[in-house]
């Protein structure tokens, strides 16, 4: 197909580098014709492109005459960079573009997490961020917006419980974030049903299950601290420089224990699954640190640890009957007490009794 200058795609020349080398990845070897085709321009651009891409780019790119189509040549060596006349023996799976390269995979797995974003944020200022990386991606895949619209459609992420952030604060919150700055917080708090103001250093955003956290130093407590951002009630950046707080740090305080509940002494959970639960739980990582037993008999003992037991208890609790605490008898007990109100909530108000 002879593309005119008029008709050529609107997609930009990095844009066409990354289409071509993912067409060529993705289907081994790729006519001129079908290049031109897919990418919309005339033969002399896609000329241009294939020859920067090979002596500028250093990409192994070959004309095979077998199957009348170009490919990466296999066990390519090619000059290093800087003058150097070293080869460097590479196989065509490693060959990369500068800069940042996503397989066809990484690039459908970005967009599951545009997707992801735009649940959460309600569709709201960070899909509208978002908006012209997603537009780089599907140029890269070549989709059209009808089949954009269509692979979104075919990917679906459900979130029970779901306790949406409001864009505003999650934007600002970010801000802050990669700013370097501190935040002011008007904090609602569950367990006291009340509110406070909290300066902050954020460290690190994480999402678990149903929303949104900010790790971050809160400097009137003097310490690391995890706040739900779905409890923000207001948040203003400062001026003030954040105080930085090595990574490493905040992952052996917040992350050393099973849940989002972090801090406090640390314990050893070690928990009796029956046969029917194991089939499921042995697939699953309660936390990174924890060890499995599969028994004689099916079922499987986890040993995990744990610093405050209310997201433990709760997941114990989902677990019914095919669950035992073995250890400690602390959280032991606390499961019972949580079984035995719950037990209570089931009994006739007679103390027991089902006679009219």
């Amino acid at each position: 197909m002879q593309a005119t200058l008029g008709a050529e795609s609107t997609m930009d020349r990095t844009e066409r580098f990354y289409r071509i080398e993912l067409l060529i990845r993705s289907r081994g070897s790729v006519t001129f014709a079908a290049l031109m085709e897919d990418l919309e321009v005339s033969r002399a651009t896609l000329k241009r492109d294939l020859e920067y891409l090979r002596t500028r780019l250093d990409a192994p790119i070959v004309y095979d005459r077998d199957s009348n189509g170009y490919r990466f040549q296999q066990g390519a060596r090619r000059a290093a960079r800087g003058g150097r006349k070293a080869a460097v023996a590479a196989a065509d799976t490693a060959h990369e573009l500068p800069g940042v390269w996503f397989s066809e995979r990484e690039i459908r797995a970005l967009l599951t997490m545009h997707q992801l974003i735009e649940g959460l944020d309600g569709g709201g200022t960070l899909a509208r961020h978002l908006q012209p990386l997603l537009d780089k991606l599907h140029g890269m895949l070549g989709s059209s917006e009808t089949e954009a619209r269509e692979l979104m459609r075919r990917v679906k992420i459900s979130l029970p419980a779901q306790r949406p952030v409001p864009a505003r604060w999650f934007e600002r919150v970010a801000s802050a974030l990669l700013e370097r700055r501190r935040l002011q917080l008007t904090y609602y708090t569950r367990s006291k049903d009340s509110q406070s103001q909290r300066e902050v250093s954020p460290q690190r955003l994480l999402h678990h299950r149903s929303t949104w956290y900010l790790d971050a130093w809160c400097h009137a407590s003097d310490g690391l601290r995890r706040f739900a951002l779905d409890a923000v009630r207001g948040a203003t950046l400062l001026d003030q420089r954040a105080k930085d707080v090595a990574l490493r740090s905040v992952e052996a305080q917040l992350d050393r224990g099973y849940g989002i509940y972090g801090g406090g002494e640390l314990h050893q959970a070690v928990l009796h699954f029956s046969a029917e639960a194991a089939r499921w739980v042995a697939n699953e990582q309660w936390h990174p640190r924890q060890t499995r037993e599969l028994l004689p008999d099916g079922s499987l003992r986890l040993t995990l640890p744990y610093s405050e037991d209310t997201e433990l208890l709760m997941d114990l609790m989902r677990h019914g009957p095919h669950v035992e605490v073995e250890a400690p008898a602390e959280l032991r007990e606390r499961l019972q007490e949580r079984l035995r109100a719950a037990l209570e909530r089931y009994s006739p108000e007679d103390g027991g009794s089902s006679a009219q």
